[in-house]
């Protein structure tokens, strides 16, 4: 069981691991030994409610397959046990970030004085860049 929270959290059964062979160097013994974690988690089966749902979706970019289905891969340590837990707690962060609710936006106008302010700074600018011309001839 992964805790996210104090009340929530994320039931063996709603999850699968697969331990796989890591890739990279390591000789004979990264040949024989699979100690790389691949964690599949289905968004759309899952006990989660479905606001925080569509955020996890929005929030796992390309590690979301089309059949909605959360992939996340470890093989940073040589241990299995170390890269089971990597794994699971990088699945308890999403979760975590997927459970606030953005804050909700409002329009607003700009201030009268900062639209004066904008204006005075173009006609500075305006002034600057007109200086940078050839000089006029005075006979």
């Amino acid at each position: 069981m992964i805790e996210v929270t104090p009340n929530l959290a994320i039931g063996d059964d709603e999850f699968t691991e697969r331990m796989v062979k890591a890739s990279g160097p390591g000789g004979q013994h990264v040949n024989k030994t699979s100690n790389a974690v691949e964690l599949r988690f289905p968004v759309g089966a899952s006990t989660l409610p479905g606001d925080v749902k569509e955020r996890l979706r929005r929030l796992a970019g390309s590690r979301l397959t089309q059949d909605d289905v959360l992939v996340l891969f470890s093989q940073g340590s040589r241990s299995l046990e170390m890269n089971r837990q990597d794994v699971r707690e990088r699945l308890a962060d999403l979760v975590r970030k997927a459970l606030v609710r953005p804050k909700a936006r409002r329009p607003t106008k700009p201030t009268y004085s900062s639209k004066l302010k904008r204006l005075e700074g173009k006609s500075r600018r305006s002034g600057v860049k007109s200086m940078r011309g050839r000089p006029t001839r005075e006979d």
